[in-house]
């Protein structure tokens, strides 16, 4: 026992560079702690006047302009509200921003999902270009991406011919067929692939940090375990992504649904056929007379509506499972 306790206290002797640098290590750990605290540590009229500002800019900037929107469209009564919401022009107007949705949201989960894995889960070249193309629409402006593709296929691109007369070929104990793109511009079409191009990046963004941070480990094992591809997609790797893919599904959903620049350019403003419902708040708003300036307010609140419902899902999702969300935005 004696000689146990001699060597234990002798240990810091026979180890002075060790112990040395563990005491260091320890003083230095100290010192950060404390300039952490002291950093973070203001006087308390600072911190209520930080927070007092905070709340001024959300109620001026955020919350009024909201209830605002509410008021005026509740001001001519639940009936007007009513009428204008079910109005023709409205309810196409709203089931073409549906339909829109339905399809681009979709599209993106697939995009997404695709382009996530292919960066995350392999080394190519040309990754970092695929990156930056995937973030394209972050820096271009809508207005910008819609007149690209009115230059594409309007009447004066280089795709109209094959809108306009279609390419004509034969082949061999076939016959001849013609293959004709359908009307882009100022139609449906168009207004799906603009609002695609606009909001691809929300779901890829969301899963790319998050399947990077997870690495490979698991999936290999369960192709060593005899797991095939897609038993190792929806086995594996979908739950563990699948709160920050439903993340970025409502991400999509709400630019989609709110997408005004882009949709604008190619659309036609046809009131009835391609107006969604950005468009159509615009054209109410711009009309002359009372009842048009009521009905835009009353068509702008179920936009306000649907951005309160996707703020309330996404911090419902934060608030249960914001540990695996936030380790995509640490990146």
């Amino acid at each position: 026992m004696s000689e146990a306790i001699s060597a234990v206290i002798a240990f810091p002797s026979e180890n002075p560079q060790l112990y040395t640098q563990s005491a260091s290590e320890n003083a230095r750990d100290s010192f950060h702690k404390r300039r952490a605290i002291a950093s973070t540590t203001e006087p308390r009229w600072i911190q209520v006047l930080l927070i007092a500002v905070a709340l001024l800019f959300l109620l001026g900037f955020l919350l009024l302009p909201l209830v605002l929107v509410f008021v005026e469209a509740l001001s001519g009564g639940v009936q007007a509200f009513v009428s204008a919401i079910t109005e023709a022009d409205a309810l196409a107007a709203i089931r073409l921003t549906l339909l829109v949705t339905a399809i681009v949201v979709p599209l993106n989960l697939v995009f997404g999902i695709a382009a996530a894995w292919v960066v995350s889960k392999h080394e190519f070249c040309g990754k970092r270009l695929l990156v930056s193309l995937i973030d394209l629409p972050f820096a271009v402006s809508p207005v910008v991406a819609g007149l690209v593709f009115v230059l594409i296929f309007g009447a004066q691109g280089w795709a109209w011919p094959l809108i306009n007369e279609g390419w004509h070929f034969a082949l061999p104990w076939l016959g001849e067929f013609t293959l004709q793109l359908p009307k882009i511009i100022f139609s449906t079409p168009g207004i799906v692939l603009a609002t695609t191009f606009v909001t691809f990046p929300f779901i890829a963004r969301e899963l790319m940090p998050l399947m990077e941070q997870q690495g490979t480990d698991e999936e290999l094992a369960a192709l060593s375990l005899g797991a095939s591809g897609w038993q190792t997609f929806w086995r594996v790797t979908l739950p563990n992504i699948r709160w920050a893919l439903l993340y970025g599904v409502l991400l999509c959903s709400a630019r989609a649904m709110g997408e005004f620049g882009a949709v604008s350019v190619v659309s036609g403003h046809i009131r009835g056929r391609t107006n969604t419902l950005p468009l159509h708040v615009e054209i109410l708003y711009n009309d002359i007379g009372q009842s048009s300036y009521g009905a835009a307010f009353a068509v702008a609140s179920l936009l306000a509506l649907s951005a309160l419902v996707t703020l309330i899902l996404k911090a419902y999702l934060e608030w249960r499972h914001g540990e695996s969300l936030a380790a995509n935005h640490r990146h």
